[in-house]
């Protein structure tokens, strides 16, 4: 689903019942790149055609589209999304893919940073029948990965990082993924208003220099995986050699993977 660039000062979303085009008219003149793919969007996501108008206008007024309707598309799942939670990238689905390629016999998954659930989500679905456990730090991400890993018997916790988690999983865990906030501190004014202005900045601030958190969780990620579980963190390509030494002197086994396709870079670090 695409994230597109809004006005500032939108025109009037179409009364409803809206039409097709008017819905797409209303769109483009927001700045929607992707109108007629948006339209099709709402219109099918809209309870009822009233409900069209408002969710027009809730989007010419920069709310992402993800929030308008109510889910995300990631890696093939409808992923349920809600104000006030991070809306999951579709770059994040190349750590998943990493995962599954380094990790396909996992059968405990953890997800921490875990937002909406997308990436425990996923990863439960192709592994099929793992132990699941999620977390995060936000009540409302909390209750919102909950729905999205209900179907899937994974199991969603609120605290701090691996305070979070069931001490029984220390040692055990095959796949940590960690998509921590890695946007530093003075750059949050530069991302796109539909993150700036719409998103938790907990989600996406990690500290003077983005590595906050990711140094937090390298640094006690050893002592919650098995013998050669591996933890994954998204990062930037700027970041990627300040996080893979980091990785290492946390003593875990540091690669780099990444994505032109994706425009993405993960860590992976592997317990010895």
């Amino acid at each position: 689903m695409p994230h597109t660039p809004s006005q500032s000062s939108p025109p009037s979303a179409p009364s409803a019942p809206a039409s097709r085009d008017a819905v797409v008219s209303a769109l483009r003149a927001a700045g929607c790149v992707f109108a007629e793919d948006e339209a099709e969007l709402i219109l099918a996501a809209a309870p009822t055609p009233d409900d069209v108008a408002p969710m027009v206008e809730r989007r010419a007024a920069g709310l992402p589209l993800e929030l308008v309707v109510g889910w995300a598309e990631f890696h093939g799942r409808r992923i349920t999304v809600e104000p006030g939670v991070f809306v999951p990238r579709r770059r994040t689905e190349f750590l998943v893919e990493q995962a599954l390629a380094r990790a396909p016999g996992a059968t405990l998954v953890v997800d921490l940073c875990c937002g909406s659930g997308a990436v425990g989500a996923a990863l439960a679905a192709a592994l099929g029948g793992v132990e699941l456990h999620a977390a995060d730090i936000d009540p409302a991400a909390v209750r919102c990965a909950r729905r999205n890993v209900a179907g899937l018997g994974g199991q969603v916790h609120t605290g701090d990082l691996f305070a979070a988690l069931p001490g029984e999983l220390r040692g055990r865990v095959d796949v940590l993924a960690a998509n921590v906030p890695y946007v530093p501190s003075d750059e949050i004014g530069l991302l796109p208003p539909e993150a700036r202005d719409h998103e938790p900045r907990a989600a996406l601030d990690g500290g003077a220099d983005g590595l906050d958190v990711l140094r937090r969780v390298a640094a006690e990620a050893p002592d919650w995986l098995a013998p050669g579980g591996c933890l994954l963190v998204e990062t930037s390509r700027r970041q990627a050699p300040a996080a893979v030494d980091t990785f290492t002197a946390a003593g875990l086994r540091p690669d780099l993977a990444a994505s032109e396709d994706h425009h993405a870079h993960v860590v992976i670090g592997v317990a010895p």
